[in-house]
């Protein structure tokens, strides 16, 4: 049985455990008296309140950053979007580009071809010009020749005067 029910023995004065006691609850009551509860009740509420004002900020902190994240994301998917853009915009005048330089290249190619076939004909006709000058002019002076020596000689082949007649036709 615990010593506090016992009679006789506990509430004796010479008792020291009954003098503990009554100095425990006397204690307790300066305690009482001089507002400890309250005051740690009022240290409590404070506490918790600068908990709950924390708790607080770090929602309103929390929401801030999720809602950076979210516009974030929005503008990394904007500029995502927009090099795609750009990219597409890109290889789109590479192939339009390489279309015009091809078709230039074409065009260049097929006036430079052009110009040298003409000069060739040019050529071509500048020399049987010459051939035909230089034709002519051996023929006048062979048929001169064989005039003089007709001439000289007085005699007349007619092979020879119907060959000289067909020269000028030949030459034109």
């Amino acid at each position: 049985m615990p010593a506090f029910l016992e009679f006789g023995h506990f509430y004796s004065l010479s008792n020291p455990e009954l003098w503990v006691g009554i100095g425990l609850i006397i204690f307790f009551g300066i305690l009482i008296a001089a507002g400890v509860p309250k005051m740690a009740g009022k240290a409590l509420d404070a506490k918790a309140v600068k908990i709950q004002a924390d708790l607080d900020e770090a929602a309103r902190l929390r929401a801030e950053a999720e809602a950076l994240l979210a516009q974030i994301r929005k503008e990394k998917a904007e500029a995502e979007a927009q090099a795609a853009e750009m990219m597409a915009q890109a290889e789109a005048d590479a192939r339009r580009l390489e279309v015009e330089t091809k078709a230039k290249l074409e065009e260049t190619l097929a006036r430079r071809q052009k110009m040298a076939e003409t000069r060739i004909a040019q050529a071509e006709a500048q020399a049987s010009a010459e051939v035909k000058a230089a034709a002519a002019d051996l023929a006048a002076k062979s048929a001169e020749q064989v005039l003089a020596a007709r001439l000289a000689s007085g005699a007349k082949d007619p092979l020879l005067d119907s060959a000289i007649a067909q020269i000028g036709d030949r030459l034109n």
